[in-house]
């Protein structure tokens, strides 16, 4: 990839089905686009070292931030500091599509994840691990 990194976010973000998709990872933060089913939620997850920042493109759900819990829906961004647990649901009847900046990288660079099932094993398997240089 060049210098310029460019992306059309909402369309690149809506025109995914995978559960989570790494867009793009650098030294100190990284992009990854995220489709939750309906139903179907990130799981409630804690981040020690890195900040998360979410941008809802679609759909509807709720963000539950260090137990406070807050509706959210297209346009919404929500940060979540390292160190507080969190969990974002889809409330809705259609996907909630988002996209999320992590600081430093949290995710294997360009890793895909179909589903949830198939995220959540290649983290247990140590397969979905960040770059470490």
């Amino acid at each position: 990839m060049g210098n310029l990194v460019h992306f059309t976010i909402a369309t690149t973000a809506e025109e995914s089905a995978d559960f989570r998709r790494v867009l793009w990872t650098g030294e100190h933060s990284q992009l990854v686009i995220m489709t939750i089913p309906v139903d179907g939620e990130i799981g409630e997850e804690t981040h020690p070292d890195t900040d998360q920042i979410l941008t809802i493109v679609s759909g509807t759900g709720e963000a539950k931030v260090s137990g406070e819990t807050k509706p959210i829906a297209q346009g919404d961004l929500v940060v979540v500091p390292a160190g507080h647990k969190h969990n974002f649901t889809n409330t809705g009847v259609n996907p909630l599509v988002l996209y999320t900046v992590y600081g430093p990288p949290e995710h294997a660079d360009g890793a895909v994840h179909a589903t949830k099932e198939e995220a959540d094993a290649a983290e247990e398997s140590g397969q979905d691990e960040p770059p470490t240089e």
